[in-house]
């Protein structure tokens, strides 16, 4: 049964979220039991400090052990004193207030931490995904997860570029998962394209999450965030799949922006915590429906110095291609991960390869710090940050302009 806090007018207080949060916790029968918390990294917009606090607060005295996990599917692992930014607490009070509190993060590469939960067979994989992929799939998870009795998951729920709406069990599969998994549900979201599954509630991408997320035999709950950047509208809570609906069905409606136009120049500034271009990618999913055909979108993020510390020798390699570039040669690229493929196509976008020519529908520029050299190696465009000034782009709507603030969270579709 689902349990919600939302905000009569604007946004809920601290306090609002607190005493919502205290009184699911006095609820929840934890007595003597072991709660494992899946929270996201620093990539995601949300109210981690407060959440981390109360939460801590409120089932500590309870449970007999407590702990969090960071669910970074293949982000890099946290060093201890981004995960106290994270959680809003010192390296002091790391070690005393909350020195029996495990923060885990998560190691996708790593064979030793994964838990094979099952597989999924071929013909599953075949109906889930529409006839698109014909391939068994091994379910692995971090093994972390036997050790509890309770899987408590935190997490906003966004637009997303490949399952549609983030949240909810996503932070199982991929989050916690191993890279088979990972890579497969890339993989089918790319071949199903950003511009067709962003934003859209019911994908077969979430039906091989919730499907993988049910070989999960725990008690599993889901605290799911409506936030804007810092600020937070509403937070449910209910099982995974409970939660997660009705924060989607709430994210339909105020992360989704609808113009009465496309834009032949789309400037996207991304956020801070987006410090790759592996995360402000998501500049590109978010506004990619409003670039009118042959326009350009610029990626604007003058910190951003790195394409990926993970995966960027791959991406190098492979460049920024469209979906079709890569089907039509499936044989070149097949010893590269599915996720990274899936990657380099939503950041280019949707496109055509024919006779060995491939034309993207609209050019995409970085405006960051990695040099043009680079962005010429991987098929992507280059401005000089430093020649932008942000002024000269706000404003200019009509003249097929568009000037986007904080961009990759809310996704932008053109009026019909």
């Amino acid at each position: 049964m689902i349990q919600q806090c939302v905000a009569e007018k604007g946004f809920l207080k601290p306090e609002d979220i607190s005493q919502f949060v205290h009184k699911i916790c006095s609820e929840l029968d934890v007595q003597g039991k072991k709660v494992l918390v899946i929270i996201p990294d620093q990539t995601r917009s949300m109210p981690m400090p407060l959440m981390f606090h109360v939460l801590t607060e409120a089932l500590s005295k309870k449970a007999n052990k407590l702990d969090y996990i960071i669910a970074l599917g293949t982000h890099p692992p946290l060093p201890e004193d981004m995960i106290c930014k994270l959680l809003g607490i010192t390296h002091e009070e790391k070690h005393t207030i909350y020195k029996d509190i495990n923060i885990f993060n998560h190691a996708w590469q790593d064979p030793n931490v994964l838990h094979l939960l099952g597989v999924i067979s071929k013909e599953q994989i075949y109906e889930f995904s529409n006839g698109l992929l014909n391939q068994e799939v091994p379910v692995q998870i971090n093994r972390i997860i036997l050790d509890y009795d309770i899987l408590i998951i935190v997490g906003p729920v966004f637009p997303h570029e490949v399952v549609g709406f983030s949240g909810g069990n996503k932070y199982f599969f991929p989050g916690i998962s191993g890279p088979d998994f990972l890579n497969v549900f890339h993989w089918l979201g790319a071949l199903i394209t950003n511009i067709k599954i962003n934003g859209v509630k019911h994908t077969p991408v979430r039906r091989l999450i919730d499907y993988a997320s049910s070989m999960i035999k725990k008690e599993k709950y889901c605290f799911a965030l409506n936030v804007e950047h810092d600020k937070t509208r509403a937070i449910f809570f209910g099982t995974p799949e409970e939660a997660w609906s009705i924060a989607a069905d709430l994210s339909e409606k105020t992360h989704i922006i609808y113009k009465p136009r496309t834009y032949h120049s789309v400037l996207a500034e991304s956020p801070l915590m987006y410090d790759e271009i592996w995360t402000a990618g998501k500049c590109m999913y978010k506004l990619e429906p409003v670039v009118a055909d042959n326009g350009e979108l610029i990626i604007y993020g003058p910190h951003i110095k790195e394409i990926s510390v993970t995966h960027g020798h791959l991406i190098r390699k492979i460049g920024y291609h469209t979906r079709d570039y890569f089907l039509a040669q499936m044989d070149k690229f097949r010893d590269i991960p599915g996720g990274i493929l899936a990657h380099s196509t939503h950041v280019r976008g949707i496109g055509t390869y024919t006779d060995g020519i491939e034309k993207p529908r609209v050019k995409v520029t970085l405006a960051t710090s990695i040099p043009k050299e680079i962005c010429d190696e991987i098929n992507l465009g280059y401005r000089d940050p430093n020649a932008i000034n942000i002024e000269d782009w706000k404003n200019r709507e009509d003249e097929g302009i568009l000037f986007v603030p904080q961009a990759g969270e809310v996704l932008y579709r053109v009026k019909e």
